[in-house]
């Protein structure tokens, strides 16, 4: 992609990225091409990078996959941004819903005007989640909502928004289930439980569904929403004791004890010096001259020559 900004009042760059025809519209204006910017993420409060389409109606999430040493032939020039960016649509409401719940601790539940919530200092495009097309329409899925005059406020709402969540659970579910992906095994491995059989059962399908939707919510607010769902928090199991190693040193070990003793020539001699029984020293006087070996008698004889 070749023009977008990636900030307000920065110089046009290009990246390349994998991304659908609606995050990368020629702009109506030339003061509404597409921005990729940096705001707060729902569910980690740190910076993470998105993009607005031409005119901000849309909000797109950005993933970059990186390996070090890469970059780009693009034309007649080489960019030394490597990264590969995939780009997908996202709901603003998540990232709204993080300032709902921030102002609905500092206020006290008070209701209060969107653009006096939806504020950053630290990220000045926030306010742009605003313009997203259907936000002002769909709020009401998070929020109470009072009309005074021409003006509406607003409060954020845990009982509204868990049922909006456990929708986009169901939803994501489904896709799961159209698109035939199996999630028995992943739960598994996710949760550190072992398990012969493995199965896509539906509870399998919710959990692993509540996972991906966790990524864009509060951990606190991940909670509860496992509670509203009826399955039962897993904990992972205690790890095993390890198994304890002697430690190894670079200090020379000490023997403890002469072991040249046991060499073949010492042993030879012990043996020699080990003391003999009754008829061992009885047959030890035998005058053995002129006795063959027993084992002269097995042999093979000497050929004769011809």
């Amino acid at each position: 992609m070749r023009g977008a900004r990636s900030g307000q009042g920065a110089a046009p760059a290009q990246w390349v990225l994998i991304a659908p025809e609606a995050a990368i519209d020629s702009p109506k204006t030339p003061d509404s091409e597409p921005l990729f910017t940096k705001l707060r993420n729902p569910s980690t409060g740190e910076a993470t990078l998105y993009l607005f389409n031409s005119g901000a109606q849309q909000l797109f999430e950005v993933k970059a996959f990186h390996e070090e040493r890469r970059s780009w032939f693009i034309g007649q020039t080489v960019q030394q941004d490597g990264r590969l960016l995939f780009v997908t649509p996202m709901d603003p409401l998540f990232l709204i819903l993080y300032y709902l719940i921030k102002a609905d601790k500092e206020q006290q539940g008070k209701f209060q005007p969107l653009d006096q919530v939806v504020l950053d200092s630290e990220y000045p495009s926030c306010p742009l989640l605003l313009k997203c097309a259907d936000v002002k329409q769909y709020i009401q899925h998070v929020t109470e909502e009072k009309e005074i005059g021409s003006q509406k406020f607003h409060k954020y709402s845990q009982e509204k928004t868990l049922k909006w969540l456990k929708k986009k659970v169901n939803q994501t579910v489904k896709a799961l289930k159209s698109n035939n992906i199996s999630v028995g095994e992943r739960v598994l491995a996710s949760t550190f439980i072992n398990s012969k059989q493995i199965t896509d059962a539906q509870e399998d399908y919710v959990r692993y569904a509540h996972g991906l939707i966790s990524e864009y919510i509060p951990e606190d607010l991940s909670k509860e929403l496992l509670k509203y769902l009826g399955l039962p928090e897993l904990r992972s199991p205690a790890p095993e004791p390890p198994v304890k190693k002697r430690k190894l040193s670079d200090v020379p070990v000490e023997p403890q004890e002469d072991y040249t003793k046991f060499n073949s020539d010492n042993l030879k001699t012990k043996k020699a010096n080990t003391k003999m029984s009754a008829a061992q020293k009885a047959l030890a006087k035998v005058d053995k001259s002129g006795m063959k070996s027993i084992s002269a008698f097995f042999s093979s004889k000497p050929k004769t020559s011809k």
